[in-house]
């Protein structure tokens, strides 16, 4: 399915704190003089806690990933609080996060409380909620045949993207797909596919935390293994396809994959070819199509949510 988006652009940038603390307890300014009392911080957060070895920076390492929002944080800290590094957070914020920075803490992590413009630089971007963990990356699984049959046995519910390029659209999808309970997102290993990256994760709000994106080296490859798996490999087209109200893995038929293709290109002719069925939303026909992400909505409620 055709779709038209920006790339995303996101700034990355490094950040240094405004200020640290002297072995006698006092302020250091970057200026170098010696001021008062630090500024008070949430009753729940304790004064940041710097670990060694030259960790001040917010800076994300190439093995890091930044997340960004409340939301997006407190869904890492539940699944995997091991993997945050360092929490830096406004004033506000901090007096909800007292529970993750006692933990950071207890294990000598950076935590600290920043000023606003700090914190859009540890951010790389001015929307980041009053919040950035700087966190270890999940490891992207390769999908293989021998994982396709206990997957259709379970009938679970795939989400196969064919070059979606944009960072914001995966994002947005496996928004999407979480609050369905899609357990899975296929992606291909090729360059012109969005990985999960800091705009990805800020964008799904906790999503990309609910479920596992997965890679797999040949699309149309592993489209056709869907199907001899017992899958119904349903791909998204513009035009050309219909919308089956038949009967779906709900009722008893087979597991469900749902396949979107690149926003400006679509499904390369490979995947379409390897899918047992394209449909297409019927629209006034005003304009082309829908965003990738809206389409992936439309598809998921009428495919599993409603049925």
């Amino acid at each position: 399915m055709a779709h038209f988006s920006q790339r995303d652009s996101a700034a990355r940038a490094t950040a240094r704190s405004n200020d640290w603390r002297t072995s006698a307890g006092r302020e250091r300014t970057r200026g170098g003089k010696v001021g008062g009392a630090q500024p008070s911080l949430p009753a729940a957060v304790s004064p940041p806690a710097v670990a060694g070895g030259g960790g001040r920076s917010g800076a994300a390492r190439p093995e890091e990933i930044r997340l960004c929002g409340l939301t997006a944080v407190r869904a890492r800290f539940a699944r995997d609080p091991d993997s945050i590094q360092r929490l830096f957070f406004d004033l506000a914020t901090g007096r909800q996060v007292g529970a993750i920075s006692k933990v950071l803490a207890q294990k000598k992590k950076i935590y600290r409380c920043v000023e606003p413009v700090e914190l859009e630089k540890v951010a790389g971007t001015m929307h980041h909620g009053g919040i950035v963990a700087v966190v270890t990356a999940k490891e992207l699984r390769v999908a293989t045949r021998v994982e396709l049959p206990g997957w259709a046995r379970q009938r679970e519910a795939l989400l196969v993207l064919d070059r979606v390029g944009n960072a914001h659209n995966l994002g947005a999808i496996a928004r999407t797909a979480a609050f369905f309970g899609v357990a899975r997102i296929i992606i291909p290993e090729d360059p012109a596919a969005a990985k999960p990256n800091d705009a990805a994760y800020r964008v799904s709000e906790g999503g990309l935390e609910q479920l596992e994106v997965w890679q797999v080296p040949k699309l149309g490859a592993f489209v056709r293994e869907l199907a001899a798996a017992g899958y119904e490999v349903v791909g998204a087209a513009t035009r050309g396809g219909r919308l089956d109200r038949g009967p779906s893995d709900r009722r008893g038929g087979k597991p469900l994959a749902l396949v979107l293709g690149n926003e400006e290109q679509g499904l390369a002719a490979e995947v379409a070819a390897a899918c047992t069925q394209l449909i297409t939303i019927p629209g006034t026909g005003r304009v082309e199509s829908l965003n990738v992400s809206v389409a992936a909505a439309v598809l998921m409620w009428e495919l599993w949510a409603r049925r």
